[in-house]
């Protein structure tokens, strides 16, 4: 994790999205976080409408028309916590969803949690009750482009204990200046 120069202060009500594909822990990581930055946490994954999740269950992704108007509600969510912040839960694996996301809420921070494809796919297989099946991990790896320099946040390891990986993403969230990747 690197700071990127130039970059504005963070806001003391930081906004944030964890980010990354099915299975990197982004509802663990960004309820954590949430706690110790003393802020709401959403996820993401109950902001999608009813057609989406039925989509996903049936092993079918998502498009990006598919997408448009769950980022869209997703932005205005961290836009209503400007005042107060928010860490929300979302895959937002794509520059463009970012940008989205970013044109409701300029001040978002993103914190993308990665990991290979083996970790991820045991994570998924050993969960239950989540909508999405571990057949659509590789798509979502295939959609995946990581934060680049210009955009404020971390890439942080998902093999690093959730404490760390909290560390981590609060440095980035509230450090003197926004960190990049």
């Amino acid at each position: 994790m690197t700071h990127q120069p130039g970059t504005p202060p963070a806001s003391p009500h930081p906004l944030v999205v964890v980010m990354g594909v099915s299975g990197s822990g982004k509802s663990t990581v960004g309820a954590a976080l949430a706690d110790a930055l003393g802020v709401p946490f959403t996820d993401a994954d109950g902001l999608h409408p009813a057609a989406n999740v039925a989509k996903m269950e049936s092993g079918v992704p998502l498009t990006d028309d598919d997408r448009r108007p769950w980022l869209d509600a997703v932005g205005a969510e961290l836009a209503g916590h400007a005042g107060t912040g928010l860490v929300v839960a979302c895959s937002a694996l794509r520059r463009a969803y970012r940008d989205r996301l970013r044109s409701h809420a300029p001040a978002t921070v993103f914190v993308h949690l990665c990991g290979d494809r083996t970790v991820l796919g045991e994570r998924i297989t050993g969960r239950s009750g989540h909508f999405m099946p571990p057949a659509l991990l590789d798509s979502q790896l295939d959609t995946l482009e990581p934060l680049t320099a210009d955009e404020a946040g971390a890439t942080l390891d998902i093999r690093r204990p959730v404490d760390e990986l909290v560390a981590g993403a609060t440095a980035a969230a509230t450090g003197p200046e926004v960190c990049a990747r």
